[in-house]
């Protein structure tokens, strides 16, 4: 028998990698909002070697060749509540999508036509639902233009109805409003017979925290009728769906996001669950157009929902009866789904694992599932591959929840007696969650021998209502030790290196990082991409969406801005003591750039090792190839700097300021 080769000795983080800095962006696309319209499946594909660019795609359910709808230039995105999503919509073969580069919507019919259906302006729409028969679109709209802003500051977000015909494709008023007066709306669903339910919610509450789900009947004259069918200051109800007259929802009045029906068509109107358990059946609504279930088809004598349900952080995906509740798998454990979508013809869903790719797959009748697209050509062989371990520890609120990637490259181990350096992830939000998926952007680490700690500190989702609550009004202090705490966590258990300990993240990740380098002093050095250093600046020059979301995180602002002041890193640089890598879009409308600019202004008066990039063309979150390339370069070097070691690939050496 031939003999195996013997791993290779080698310091960790010198690992020389099969995921090189261009496999995170060459051959790679973020897989989305997948639909299903009669036989046909419809998806969207946003690609970083073209600058982010989001573009719609379909192929019949059956198979066949996939065709691009929305060839380049055409970017199908939209910046409603600044985040986007819900970029388009689809029924009968008529495709309605919005338009980065001029904001408007469009119409493609099935012959390949296009009309526009809205003016260009400073005016954004999405979360669209199509209804050919009726000769209307129902959406959300965002009305940014000067004199509308001009009356509080702040955009008008209403309900509208567009006539799909064209007729208002000149006059950004020529659409018809249904519904005002709330700060935020979502989610219009519009019935068979002509019942428009959706959702909405008032400042400062943020959609998973206080929400009301409306119904009213859409006549000639509008909507009349107005009823609350769930929703209030305590409760989260989201994702309406129209089961003939019948209305589905996701509640979390019992503390977790789970399965309602409505009874819209009877005289007695009731409400009743569907399915209750300790799970999540729905995710916080960061973005319009999600689709966390899907009804089986108008076919499907069940009355059955394909679902992701969430237990423990962990994902699975399942079929649940509406008429018995009953519970099916319909994947293996631990795989999920970012988006679902089902119809007469067949069900599909975006996959999610955490040992393979993300991949677009279409459920067979069998129950198996065939792979469409996959989200990147690179694939690494088992045995080099990190697989999350589930792993918890003590805070000071409860115990903590996280996700731990060990060092996994079989062509290498690591000198006897040495523990590999750490990276701890502090996801964006606050308000979201660490899935236990396979990333390559975390493959990429664990492949050249670095350990990388994924935590879902108090204040993160996939726990319940009261994990969620955790952060509340106290963020910056225990995302802080929950962070913190899991670092030192896998050092007792000797998964780590107490002196290369490393804090990175992005957005509220990327403060929770600012944060953690100056009010603990655990790690030895922090990443920030993106990320809040003054929280003053934020409560005061941030998006619609987000302007009052400190008021539960930290307190209403200005009445509390001591602890604004007090929770702010650019205020304690004086505690700051390890190396800090900063990395920044120049367009960012989320976070400003000054910001990060601030932050190392600051590290350099006080003579500490810093190195800041800013991206041109680049907002809040890197979609251009070669930033996402740049800046993992960047971090991969200043790394090896830091920590003392030489790095496997040939890259450029990130010069970082004030290091001996």
């Amino acid at each position: 028998m031939p003999s195996q080769t013997s791993p290779t000795v080698a310091p960790y983080g010198s690992w020389r990698s099969p995921v090189g800095v261009d496999d995170l962006t060459a051959g790679t696309v973020r897989l989305d909002a997948v639909r299903v319209d009669g036989p046909d499946l419809y998806w969207l594909e946003s690609r970083p070697d073209q600058g982010g660019r989001t573009s719609l795609w379909t192929r019949p359910l059956a198979g066949g060749e996939p065709v691009e709808l929305t060839p380049s230039p055409v970017n199908v995105r939209t910046r409603v509540n600044e985040y986007g999503g819900g970029e388009y919509g689809v029924r009968d073969g008529v495709v309605v999508y919005s338009d980065l580069a001029d904001s408007r919507l469009w119409r493609r019919d099935r012959d390949g036509s296009l009309t526009a259906l809205t003016a260009a302006g400073d005016v954004w729409f999405g979360d669209p639902d199509v209804h050919p028969d009726r000769g209307v679109v129902v959406a959300v709209r965002e009305d940014r233009r000067e004199d509308v802003v001009a009356a509080d500051g702040q955009a008008r977000t209403t309900l509208v109805a567009v006539p799909l015909d064209g007729s208002a494709a000149h006059d950004l008023d020529a659409v018809t409003v249904l519904a005002e007066g709330a700060d935020f709306y979502s989610t219009p669903q519009l019935s068979a017979e002509g019942r428009l339910a959706w959702v909405q919610w008032d400042h400062p509450a943020m959609p998973w925290d206080a929400t009301a789900l409306r119904v009213a009947r859409l006549g000639p004259e509008g909507l009349s009728g107005h009823g609350t069918v769930a929703g209030g200051p305590e409760e989260s109800a989201v994702q309406p769906r129209w089961r003939g007259e019948d209305l589905l929802f996701v509640s979390d009045r019992t503390g977790w996001w789970n399965l309602y029906l409505y009874a819209a068509a009877s005289q007695a109107q009731s409400v009743r669950a569907v399915h209750e358990e300790e799970a999540e059946f729905a995710e916080p609504q960061w973005v319009l157009g999600m689709t966390p279930y899907a009804l089986l088809g108008p076919t499907d004598p069940r009355s059955r929902l394909l679902c992701q349900r969430i237990t423990e952080g962990e994902a699975s995906l399942v079929v649940v009866d509406v008429e018995t509740g009953e519970v099916t798998p319909v994947a293996e454990p631990g795989v999920g789904a970012n988006a679902l979508a089902a119809g007469s013809g067949g069900a599909a869903a975006v996959l999610t694992s955490p040992d393979a790719p993300t991949s677009l797959a279409v459920l067979g009748a069998d129950g198996s599932w065939s792979t469409v697209r996959t989200a990147t050509q690179q694939t690494l062989a088992g045995d080099l591959v990190s697989i999350p371990r589930d792993v918890t520890w003590p805070g000071t609120e409860g115990v903590v929840h996280g996700w731990y990637y060990p060092p996994t490259n079989a062509a290498f181990v690591a000198p006897e007696g040495e523990a590999p350096p750490l990276i701890t992830l502090s996801h964006g939000g606050p308000t979201s969650q660490s899935p236990a998926v396979f990333t390559l952007s975390i493959q990429y680490w664990t492949t050249r021998g670095f350990a990388v700690l994924d935590v879902n500190y108090g204040g993160s989702t996939g726990y319940g209502r009261p994990y969620r609550e955790r952060l509340k009004p106290r963020w910056g202090v225990v995302d802080v030790e929950d962070c913190a705490n899991g670092a030192l966590a896998m050092v007792e258990q000797g998964l780590a290196d107490r002196r290369r300990l490393a804090v990175k993240g992005g957005s509220a990740g990327g403060y929770t990082t600012l944060r953690a380098l100056t009010a603990t002093e655990v790690f030895t050095a922090g990443i920030s991409s993106y990320g809040i250093g003054d929280l003053e600046v934020l409560a005061r020059d941030t998006h619609k969406f987000e302007s009052r979301y400190l008021d539960g995180l930290v307190g209403p602002y200005p009445e509390a801005r001591d602890v604004y002041v007090e929770r702010s890193p650019i205020h304690h640089v004086d505690r700051l003591s390890s190396p800090i890598l900063l990395l920044q879009g120049l367009e960012d409308k989320v976070v400003p750039p000054n910001q990060a600019e601030a932050m190392a202004d600051a590290a350099r008066a006080k003579g500490l090792p810093v190195a800041l990039i800013l991206f041109e063309g680049e907002g809040h979150g890197f979609r251009r190839s070669e930033t996402i390339v740049a800046s993992y370069e960047a971090q991969t070097s200043f790394l090896a700097q830091v920590f003392g070691f030489t790095p496997a690939d040939d890259i450029p050496v990130l010069a970082v300021e004030n290091l001996s």
